[in-house]
Formats: structure tokens, C-alpha cells, sequence
């Protein structure tokens, strides 16, 4: 039996309830989508082998990542199990908190936002900036908020 935290793949579905909850709210804020429709299980393959970046963390008071895509992974430098135990504020550097802490409040107020830039790290110290990030808020069946996500497709290092 896999677990929840088990890096995506065919034995857990690619968590497609996770990645389901990504593409519906996705779609929800900004009345696009970010993979074509089909099965779900091929969505959440595809996603997590898509040319772009995804992540997502939970609602908890210091959110904790729990979702990556590969390019995801690859670019912050973590493996799965690593990732998915990461306070998602560790993406970035203590002197860009206070951006991050001000991006998330105005996600949080307004679903969405889309043109999001800021400098991330990863693993190995390595800076890059991110731009033309689409920041969203989660929604679960019910339509309460279940976490934040982010995708974006352009960055260029830093260092």
C-alpha cells in the first residue's frame, strides 16, 4: 500500500485527488486550464512530467510543501521524500519573506494572483527568479481552502 507522501506514481495514481484539486481550483480562479482534459490519472501523470513548474503546500500555520512536479523537484533541488516534510517558506531566503508573507495574504484575499516574480533557492543555495508565477488558493470538494499552489514556466538564475 502506497502512502500519501509516496512520490507520484502509477501505484498511488499519481495522486490524482491532489492533482484534481490543483486543475479544479486552477481552473475556478482564472478560468484556464493547465492540462488538457482527459482521465484523470493521465491529467496527474502528465502534470507531473509537464515542461513547467507546480507545487502546492498545505493549510497549516507554517505550510508544509506537499505536491511537486518533476521540473518542480528538479529545479529546488529535493528529492520527494524531502520536499513533501519542507516548510514551504524554506523556498526562499530570509531576506525575501517578507515578499512571500505579502504575496500569500493577497492570495488568500483575492483567490489568485498572476503575474507573480520573486527569487527562490534552492536546495543547494542556488538563487533563481521566478517570473510570471500564477499563485492560487486550493479548494476541496466543499469549497473551503485547502492549501496554496503555484506553476510557472519562466526562471533564470541568479548566481
Amino acid at each position: 500500500m502506497t502512502k500519501v507522501w509516496d512520490k507520484p506514481c502509477v501505484q498511488n495514481l499519481y495522486h490524482q485527488e491532489h492533482v484534481s484539486c490543483l486543475l479544479h481550483s486552477f481552473n475556478h480562479w482564472t478560468g484556464r486550464t493547465l492540462v488538457k482534459a482527459g482521465d484523470p490519472m493521465e491529467q496527474a501523470r502528465w502534470l507531473f512530467y509537464a515542461p513547467f513548474v507546480v507545487l502546492s503546500h498545505n493549510t497549516a500555520s507554517d505550510p508544509v510543501l506537499n505536491y511537486a512536479n518533476q521540473e518542480g523537484l528538479t529545479l529546488f533541488e529535493f528529492s520527494w521524500e524531502e520536499l513533501v516534510s519542507l516548510p514551504s517558506r524554506r523556498t526562499a531566503e530570509p531576506s525575501e519573506q517578507a515578499q512571500r508573507d505579502r504575496l500569500l495574504a493577497i492570495v488568500s484575499r483575492q483567490g489568485y494572483i498572476d503575474d507573480y516574480q520573486g527569487v527562490r533557492i534552492a536546495k543547494s543555495g542556488r538563487r533563481f527568479l521566478i517570473e510570471e508565477a500564477t499563485v492560487w488558493t486550493l479548494l476541496d470538494q466543499k469549497g473551503d481552502p485547502y492549501g496554496q499552489a503555484a506553476t510557472f514556466g519562466r526562471w533564470r538564475f541568479l548566481d
